[in-house]
This record gives structure tokens, sequence and C-alpha cells, in this order.
């Protein structure tokens, strides 16, 4: 499981600094970041890359940096802090390939860091018994 930590932390890393790097870039300049033209957004609902680049810093860059400093304090919440802020990302990236209608080789890399965050807050949830089944059972047990 040391494995499995060291590469989520690291996810964490990779993925809440780019993503405050390409937000803040896209906050600086959100007619055309990192010389992206604004017309990418043409099929999408933003002029601009403003409210993008928000959600890109705030929600997945700060999102994740915070998920792993609060995981290190509350580690019992690791699961569901790495499962969801994978989802998220995931999610994210589906909902951009639609708006932008393409897909280039990072949104695919993207989703699949993405899906690997959620599957490895997945095994966590399921090592540490965690699932809200789980306490269902218990209590169900407990009574008979």
């Amino acid at each position: 499981m040391k494995v499995i930590e060291g590469f989520r932390i690291f996810l964490h890393l990779l993925v809440g600094l780019g993503a405050c790097g390409g937000g803040f870039g896209a906050l600086m300049d959100p007619f055309a970041p990192m010389g992206l033209s604004s017309e990418a957004l043409k099929t999408g609902p933003f002029e601009t890359f403003l409210v993008p680049g928000l959600f890109l810093f705030i929600v997945l860059g700060l999102g994740n940096l915070l998920v792993l400093f609060l995981t290190r304090l509350l580690p019992e919440f690791k699961g569901y802090g790495t499962a969801a802020i994978g989802a998220v990302l995931a999610l994210w990236i589906i909902i951009q390939c639609i708006f932008l209608q393409g897909v280039v080789s990072l949104h695919v890399i993207f989703f699949i860091i993405g899906a690997v965050q959620a599957v490895i807050g997945i095994l966590y949830i399921n090592r540490l018994e965690q699932w809200p089944v789980y306490g269902l059972a218990c209590a169900v047990r407990m009574k008979k």
C-alpha cells in the first residue's frame, strides 16, 4: 500500500500544481490563455476562459492540494477525498471535450489520471471498509 500511497500523493501534486498553473494562465488572459484562442469556445456556453479558468484553478488545482493536505491530517478520509476529486477531474475532461468538440492527447492523459485517482480512492474505501453499506450491515447485525 506504500507504493499506492506514494502514487496517490504524486497524482494529487501533479494535478493540483498543473491545474493551478493552467487555471492561473486562463485567469491572467481569459481571451487567449497560453495562445489558445477563445474561438475554441464557440460551441460551449462561455465566451472567454474566465469561468473554466476559475474552475480549473479553484476546484481541480486547489481542490487536489486541499485533499492532499486534509488527508494527511485526517487519513481516514483519504479514500473519499481521492475518489471524489478523481471523479471530478474525469467528468471535467468529458465536459471539456464536449464543449470544445474535440479530443487531444492531454484530454486522454488527464481522463486516465482522474480515473486512476478515483480507483485508488475506492481501493482505500474498500480496504478500510468505509462503504456506507458496511455501517448499515454492522447496525443490522448488532440488533439481532
